[in-house]
């Protein structure tokens, strides 16, 4: 049933090229991370990339310790006819069809051939580096991802707060208003603060409901239609940093995915220089070849009725020698000739010969070739391939210098702003609670009737930020970790 449902799926959407897992209405940062490693198309596409470097590995070591073996076989025609050969011509009067085989070894033994299970194994490492970047890449973008749809849930609750203080407000002055202790003024400002806050609601939802989309993206999976239905379950947790920024450095140093790769690259392009080198070095190949074919004429009877013909000459012929010269006092005995007469026997081979097609090879000889190569001169071949990959070793040597350096401020910023974000949840939240303190002193103010409904306001817009500058003080912290993580290539938590 699940198959057949699979069919359906990729019969209405071709794009889908695979059946995915279904989203679990909890949907846990793990769930994410899992599913991604299942769907995502670039990290799907680098793990591909690693299926061709494992055989490269499998090749050079086949071709090293064994030799290739090819086998052919084929069929022929040749009409009636007349060919033409230098000086010599070659005539047929019927058509021959024909069949023939072979079967090839070969092995060759040269510095390439030495060098290339090094190189091979040495880009198989790099492969292995780099769908281990892809990984860490993956995983840093769901998780961002999936902090970003919290962060924008939060700051919708936050909304939702906001509006509900806002109705409040709204009852307050209509009730002040109701017994003439406020102007009509104050209920205006009030359905306006009320209906700027059903806005700015809907948008946060709305929000929500665009990031969840990205997640899904991220995922490689297909939202479903209803957005709501699948709710967020995982909740962080605020730590003070205590890492070390040299041994963050150090970490980043060893296991940073980015920088290994680029490392096993520059060994490939070491051994790529070795195989360069080796090409001024003699090679040795070996060759063996087994053969047969079959033929056969459309018409035999034309060669039986030309092999009777040479037979009834040389009977002939014999006779007359016989009668002529052997017979007349020579002393020497008669020729025997019954051996040149053409047999029912002999008609037969002939038809059986005939009939060897397709399958009753006749074989050849076997053939065998030894052949040492050594090269002399080249037009300056050797040295370009030698020049070509040591500058490639070289400009990769560069590349690794140059990701340690990026590598080396990367992590130093991410680790100060994760400090600087630690420290602004800190601040955030004490003017969140001075903000909120500074509402409620509003709020009495405005209900005893010493305040104004301006000031109130004013105390809400206060408010509403200070509590939105906490809710992303403490996303930016974790997402600045998330950074920190996927420069150093190991989780920290």
């Amino acid at each position: 049933m699940r198959l057949l449902l699979c069919s359906v799926g990729l019969a209405v959407c071709p794009v889908l090229a695979v059946c995915q897992h279904p989203v679990p209405a909890n949907l846990s940062l793990a769930d994410a991370v899992t599913l991604a490693r299942a769907n995502n198309p670039l990290y799907r596409q680098a793990i591909n990339d690693r299926g061709p470097a494992a055989w490269g590995v499998r090749s050079a070591w086949s071709t090293l310790l064994v030799p290739s073996v090819s086998a052919s076989g084929g069929i022929g025609y040749a009409g009636p006819g007349q060919q033409t050969f230098l000086t010599s011509n070659f005539s047929q009067s019927v058509s021959t069809v024909s069949s023939s085989y072979s079967f090839g070894l070969d092995w060759t033994l040269s510095g390439q051939t030495l060098t290339q299970p090094g190189f091979r194994k040495a880009q198989l490492s790099a492969a292995d580096a780099d769908v281990a970047g892809a990984e860490t890449n993956l995983v840093t973008t769901v998780t961002q991802q999936y902090l970003t749809v919290l962060q924008a849930r939060d700051n919708a609750e936050v909304a939702r707060q906001q509006l509900q203080h806002d109705e409040e407000f709204q009852k307050l002055a209509q009730a002040r208003y109701d017994v003439g202790r406020a102007s009509l003024i104050d209920v205006r400002q009030a359905q306006v603060a009320r209906g700027q806050a059903e806005v700015v609601l809907l948008r946060a939802r709305t929000a929500v409901q665009v990031e969840k989309l990205r997640l899904f993206q991220e995922m490689g999976v297909t939202a479903p239609v209803d957005l709501a239905a699948v709710q967020l379950t995982d909740t962080f947790t605020v730590q003070a940093p205590t890492w070390q920024l040299n041994d963050l450095l150090t970490m980043a140093e060893q296991q940073n995915p980015a920088l290994k790769a680029l490392r096993e690259r520059e060994h490939a392009a070491a051994w790529g220089v070795r195989a360069a080198t080796a090409s001024y070095g003699p090679s040795l190949s070996l060759s063996a070849a087994w053969s047969g074919f079959t033929q056969k004429l459309s018409d035999i009877n034309p060669t039986i009725a030309s092999a009777r013909s040479t037979a009834a000459v040389d009977s002939a012929t014999c006779a007359y020698a016989n009668s002529a010269w052997l017979n007349t006092g020579s002393g020497q005995p008669p020729l025997d000739c019954t051996q040149y007469s053409f047999s029912p026997a002999a008609e037969q081979a002939i038809r059986s010969a005939n009939n060897a097609y397709p399958f009753h090879f006749t074989p050849q000889p076997f053939q065998a070739r030894v052949t040492v190569r050594i090269p002399l001169w080249g037009n300056f071949q050797q040295p370009l391939e030698v020049s070509q990959a040591k500058a490639q070793q070289q400009d990769l040597q560069e590349s690794v210098r140059a990701r340690g350096l990026q590598l080396e401020t990367d992590v130093s910023g991410a680790y100060l702003t994760l400090q600087t974000t630690y420290q602004a949840i800190a601040i955030q939240d004490t003017n969140r609670t001075a903000a909120r303190e500074q509402l409620q002193l509003a709020t009495e103010r405005y209900r005893v009737g010493s305040g104004t409904f301006f000031e109130l306001l004013d105390a809400q817009v206060a408010a509403l930020r200070a509590e939105t500058d906490y809710v992303n003080a403490i996303y930016d912290y974790h997402k600045a970790l998330a950074t920190l993580e996927a420069a150093v290539g190991r989780p920290l938590r």
